[in-house]
């Protein structure tokens, strides 16, 4: 049996066919591109192949990724005049731009200013929109659509099932993007300009991980060129959590987007060892800053002796005074070190040329720089401002308690000063047993002698647990752009955990960030998230707790057991559903519940690899579930989770984080009495 032809869901379908038969079109022509005689030379032909292969990849069509989800029919054309009787225009809102072979847009990037209403419009303010259409896809093809009226005052307002199916749906494999589900708080953040930077506070579930990616594939797209030349980076708390998300931005045909942790970006040595807490706590206040910039300025050493410059039979002398009076000068226009440093022997070159042209000589530029390498002007640079080398500022900072105290004064106290100390010293940099911690403090001192290149857009992600310090960091790499700073204070799990949002983006060097808060929980059921709320007034007490709006109240469990073996048996029943399942664990326990899994005969993996439909199991300490989620989670001793951290604030947040990362169901598991907070 035929199905009609004015069969709705056969005509989306046959435009979804005609879409990809286009897109596969788009991609050949560039594939058939000669451009073996366009470039003057071999750089540029690399840099344009480079280019065109980018562009061959970001317009692959990916077969379970539906090329659009949704339709917009317009009252009138938009932009025009509202004319009665007037047709409207149609416009199908998908993850990039298709055009037919005459150049007419078969499907329309959901970034586009025409798109917009698709995530905004509503009864209230319908846009100018008659009709909105949502599609249903299994595996790439159309199976449903649902329409609102937007428009028609008879229709009433109502929840869209396919978009509560779209954010329930269960998943396998690493983090998807959300352009289908984005609602109307969550597009206001992601359209935001690119001049301004944006915090984001968003409780679990509330999407701040995926607004955050889709604001750097808006940016891309309204400032493509900017961006391409000054760079975008997303900093996220781990390499586990960066492997989660990394296909989002590939998803929307973003290719160029760079991925790291903070450790990436202060990679200047070798990490060996570790800090205590109090050690780790002062090393990253931002006070150490103050410390580092007062030890390397007391390199600088006023002259003694003036400098005598011998050219041919003539000898030109720059008194001492002098010579101090370029100093102090260098000193007061608070330069970067080294950029001072350059700029001495210049300076002592034109005091030399003044000279030369009083006595008669007219010297070029061509002499004052012979005059800026002579031997004599060296010599006195070296003896007045000595090159300084970062690590070793910090080595001789953490070593040598004199030196340190010297430069710590009125800034750290003694106890501070001891908790830094080490108590061996090193020999040298590649001996020193280097921690995370000391990593950033090379980094400030890098950026006091010379100045850290700027991006033009970087997103932080998890930024409650950053330091100071660590801020400062970020924060030089996206002086002269904005930034996209995301996080949950409930969520912070590091001694030096963030208090507020505007301390940490002055730390940042954006004091001026517009605050947003997220409340709206899509991703957490209603009965997971209001038991981890219990804990909010002990671990957050100013923080709006999140609200869900899912209509589905999840499956939710606290269920004692006698051991291993029962724990293993929860994640078994958690299996039996479709979708991911992680079994969350203090640290120390994860060796135990892997033994126990072997036994059992239960494939599992470890945050970060990728869950396939085989092996949909994941073992994840603790200390690593930030950032991830799962369909189900099994939740394995509440009370270990919470002493296995050095403080009871600490350890019921990092409770916190585990018991919101189930978007499905949550079991909870244990032996021992559950934390007082939860009852």
């Amino acid at each position: 049996m035929s199905t009609p032809v004015d069969d709705p869901l056969s005509r989306e379908r046959s435009h979804l066919s005609a879409s990809r038969s286009a897109l596969r079109a788009m991609r050949e022509d560039v594939e058939a591109l000669d451009i073996s005689d366009v470039t003057a030379n071999w750089v540029n032909a690399e840099v344009l192949a480079r280019q065109v292969a980018e562009r061959i990849k970001a317009l692959a069509d990916l077969s379970d990724t539906p090329l659009f989800f949704g339709r917009l029919d317009y009252l009138y054309a938009p932009g025009a005049e509202r004319a009665e009787g007037a047709d409207g225009e149609r416009f199908y809102i998908g993850r990039r731009h298709v055009h037919d072979h005459d150049g007419d847009p078969m499907v329309i990037d959901w970034r586009a200013p025409v798109s917009q209403p698709f995530y905004r419009a509503s009864k209230k303010d319908p846009m100018d929109v008659a009709l909105r259409r949502r599609f249903g896809y299994t595996r790439g093809d159309i199976t449903a659509y649902e329409d609102e009226h937007l428009s028609d005052p008879a229709e009433a307002a109502r929840t869209s099932k396919l978009l509560q199916q779209e954010i329930e749906r269960p998943r396998v494999g690493p983090m998807r993007d959300i352009v289908a589900t984005i609602q109307p708080e969550q597009d206001e953040i992601v359209r935001s300009g690119l001049s301004g930077t944006v915090c984001v506070q968003g409780g679990p579930g509330t999407g701040k991980t995926a607004v955050g990616l889709h604001r750097v594939a808006y940016l891309l797209y309204a400032h493509r060129e900017r961006l391409a030349r000054t760079g975008t980076l997303v900093i996220g708390p781990n390499r586990s959590f960066l492997h989660y998300i990394e296909q989002v931005l590939p998803a929307l045909g973003e290719l160029t987007v760079q991925q790291a942790t903070v450790d990436d970006l202060v990679a200047h040595v070798e990490i060996k060892g570790t800090d205590d807490a109090r050690a780790a706590v002062v090393k990253g206040d931002a006070r150490l800053a103050q410390v580092l910039r007062r030890a390397l300025y007391a390199h600088v050493t006023m002259p003694a002796e003036p400098v005598v410059v011998v050219r041919g039979s003539r000898r030109w002398r720059i008194p001492a005074y002098e010579l101090e009076e370029l100093v102090r000068e260098l000193l007061d226009r608070d330069i970067r070190y080294g950029a001072a440093r350059e700029a001495l022997p210049q300076r002592i070159a034109h005091a030399v040329l003044v000279q030369m042209e009083r006595s008669g000589e007219a010297p070029d530029d061509r002499v004052q720089d012979a005059v800026a390498r002579n031997s004599a002007v060296k010599a006195a640079v070296k003896a007045v401002w000595p090159a300084v080398d970062p690590a070793k500022l910090v080595l001789r900072l953490l070593s040598d308690a004199e030196f340190l105290a010297v430069h710590a004064e009125g800034i750290l106290d003694e106890d501070e000063q001891k908790a830094i100390l080490w108590a061996k010293p090193a020999r040298s940099v590649k001996s020193a047993k280097w921690s995370a911690a000391d990593a950033v403090l090379i980094d400030e001192a890098t950026d006091l002698i010379q100045r850290t290149h700027s991006l033009g857009h970087v997103v932080l992600d998890e930024a409650q647990d950053l330091s100071p310090m660590q801020y400062r960091a970020v924060g030089r790499r996206c002086t002269t752009g904005s930034a996209t700073v995301l996080g949950d204070l409930a969520q912070g799990t590091t001694p030096w955990a963030t208090r507020g949002w505007q301390e940490a983006l002055t730390h940042l060097g954006k004091p001026e960030a517009l605050v947003e808060e997220l409340t709206a929980g899509f991703r957490v059921p209603t009965d997971v998230i209001t038991y981890a709320s219990r804990l909010l007034p002990h671990i957050a007490p100013g923080l709006t707790p999140v609200v869900s709006i899912r209509e589905n109240p999840g499956h939710f469990e606290v269920r004692p057991v006698s051991g291993p073996k029962d724990v293993v048996e929860a994640c078994r029943e958690l299996l039996r559903h479709e979708g991911s399942t992680g079994l969350i664990a203090a640290d120390a326990r994860v060796p135990e519940l892997s033994r126990a899994l072997a036994e059992a005969g239960i494939p599992y993996l470890g945050p970060g690899e990728e869950t396939t439909q085989d092996t949909r199991l994941t073992l994840v300490p603790a200390s690593l579930a930030k950032g991830l989620e799962y369909d189900y989670v099994v939740l394995d001793e509440p009370r270990a989770v919470v002493d296995g951290e050095p403080d009871e604030r600490t350890g019921l947040r990092r409770l916190y984080v585990a018991l919101t990362r189930a978007v499905s169901g949550l079991t909870v598991t244990h032996t021992a009495p559950l934390p007082s907070q939860l009852a």
